[in-house]
């Protein structure tokens, strides 16, 4: 869905990485290097590590059990096994099979932990990571597995489990095969894992990230996609541009509402539609709110998406284990694999997600409905009484909605205990993430509905013609939107949902008008 450029290749090392760099690895399959640097940070706490295996003395993760069994000292001879046990044991996911972009997101985000230097694992874990990655190896991973806290454990076993040759996996090509097949055929050896390495793979938040990185991603297109088919509505139902003006949103200073009225006065500036009636005669007041605080809606969801930002970009700098090296060579447990800095943030987001959405499918109905369109005939149909024109397209706007509005629950404020009490709060982040997904799909499909809605609106007010940008937006789906006797709606709105996810609308306006806010 994105329309960022991506490089070819990410080059990875002790610093963060970038969001752009987690897209183009996760969506667009950059190649990866990894950097000298980091392989000598990565040996320099594995030597650490090996000096605590050697001490009679216990330590977590190095020479005990885990989570409730942290206090059961692991002879050095069962170690190996400790590791391996740790990695089968924890591949417990179920369900649906999880998205190829999520999991290349979660794997390049666990090896950008391990180049910290922090986790404690040998230089060899990441070059094997990087190799798979490379290769187009995908561990086959599962819905559900993941509380948020230990981190993504289920999601990263099972790549984990990869690593060491074992569970199903997709090569570049999609096909399912064994994962000690696919490593095979592209000439990497299994992980053989010592001491501290299952853990190092397997206790971190890049599961609910990674999905963070990707929605940000598309939301970025969106947001401004949204802008876009507000600006179509208004100039659709004969609305006004004054309450967009500049000197009216610096009244209440939020950039993002700034951005969007920006935005939605350039789409507008020079409508035919809109100077038509813009004279003494025009006798209504005030639009209604679905057209007029269009940008207060749309300016608050850019205003979350910057604190979102701000917070992966956080993350994105982070070393997320326990127990983590530290730069002094302690080895400490600690709590930074809790998710809850990054699940607020997918919650946050699936709430204003939902909203922008709900304001879309408002305008939406009001386009469809005689008593508020202004002139346009009943659900935009050719022939009233005989033609539905899109009454049910409308259905399914709603019907999106209400899902995303359900969605909008947040996930965070849940929390089942487990590892018999030693887990006692957990952050429920993946399940957060996952169900923002669904919500930024659902996004894309309401306001693909008001583009088409739109764009046979703006049709239908000819001879009047729409302006610049919203006929380069409406000029997308031209087949879609065009007015005439019922038709098989369902390809038309997947065509113009097609328009928003890819960038088509977002391009074609600023190709036109140049790049909006």
């Amino acid at each position: 869905m994105s329309t960022i450029t991506s490089p070819a290749q990410v080059r990875i090392g002790v610093g963060a990485l970038s969001l752009a760099d987690v897209v183009a690895v996760a969506r667009h399959d950059a190649r990866v290097e990894i950097s000298p640097d980091a392989l000598a940070a990565m040996a320099a706490s594995r030597a650490v590590v090996e000096s605590l295996a050697a001490d009679p003395e216990p330590h977590y993760g190095v020479s005990t059990g885990f989570g409730a069994l942290a206090t059961t000292f692991i002879d050095r001879d069962r170690r190996a096994q400790l590791q391996l046990s740790l990695v089968r044991s924890h591949a417990a996911g179920s369900g649906p099979e999880v998205e190829r972009e999520v999991v290349r997101a979660l794997t390049l985000l666990r090896l950008s932990t391990l180049l910290t230097g922090r986790t404690g694992a040998r230089p060899l874990v990441a070059e094997t990571y990087a190799a798979m990655l490379n290769a187009g190896i995908t561990p086959i991973v599962h819905e559900y597995g993941s509380l948020g806290c230990s981190g993504d454990l289920a999601p990263l076993s099972h790549v984990a489990l990869a690593a060491i040759g074992e569970g199903p996996v997709r090569d570049a090509e999609g096909t399912p095969m064994n994962a000690r097949h696919a490593l095979a055929a592209a000439d990497i050896a299994p992980l053989h894992l010592e001491e501290k390495e299952g853990l190092a793979l397997i206790n971190g938040t890049d599961g609910m990230l990674g999905q963070l990185a990707l929605a940000l991603a598309d939301l970025d297109t969106l947001v401004s996609t949204a802008d876009v088919t507000a600006a179509m509505s208004v100039e659709a139902l004969l609305g006004s541009d004054s309450p967009f003006a500049a000197d009216l949103q610096a009244l209440r200073p939020h950039p993002g509402i700034a951005a969007a009225a920006a935005n939605m006065r350039r789409v507008l500036a020079g409508s035919p539609i809109v100077a038509s009636h813009q004279t003494p005669e025009c006798t209504r007041v005030q639009d209604a709110y679905s057209l007029r605080c269009a940008p207060q809606v749309a300016g608050a969801v850019r205003d979350t998406l910057a604190h979102a930002r701000t917070v992966a970009d956080r993350e994105l700098a982070a070393a997320v284990d326990n127990p983590v090296v530290t730069l002094d060579g302690r080895v400490e447990s600690n709590g930074s694999f809790h998710g809850a800095p990054v699940a607020y943030v997918l919650d946050f987001l699936a709430i204003a997600v939902a909203d922008l959405a709900s304001m879309s499918e408002r305008r939406i109905d009001r386009m469809l409905d005689p008593a508020r369109n202004h002139g346009l005939p009943p659900f935009l149909a050719h022939e009233v009484g005989v033609d539905s024109g899109l009454m049910i397209a409308q259905y399914t706007a709603a019907g999106v909605v209400s899902e995303m509005k359900r969605l909008a629950a947040p996930a965070t404020v849940d929390s089942i205990p487990s590892s018999a009490m030693q887990e006692d709060h957990v952050s429920m982040g993946w399940h957060a993430a996952r169900k923002l997904r669904t919500a930024v799909d659902g996004l894309s499909r309401v306001l693909g509905i008001e583009l088409m809605t739109a764009s046979r609106a703006l049709a239908l007010r000819a001879p009047l013609a729409p302006g610049e940008a919203t006929g380069a937006a409406a000029a997308c789906i031209v087949r879609a939107a065009a007015p005439g006797p019922d038709r098989f709606v369902s390809p038309d709105i997947d065509d113009a949902v097609a328009a928003v996810r890819s960038g088509g609308v977002l391009a074609a306006v600023e190709t036109t008008i140049g790049p909006l806010s």
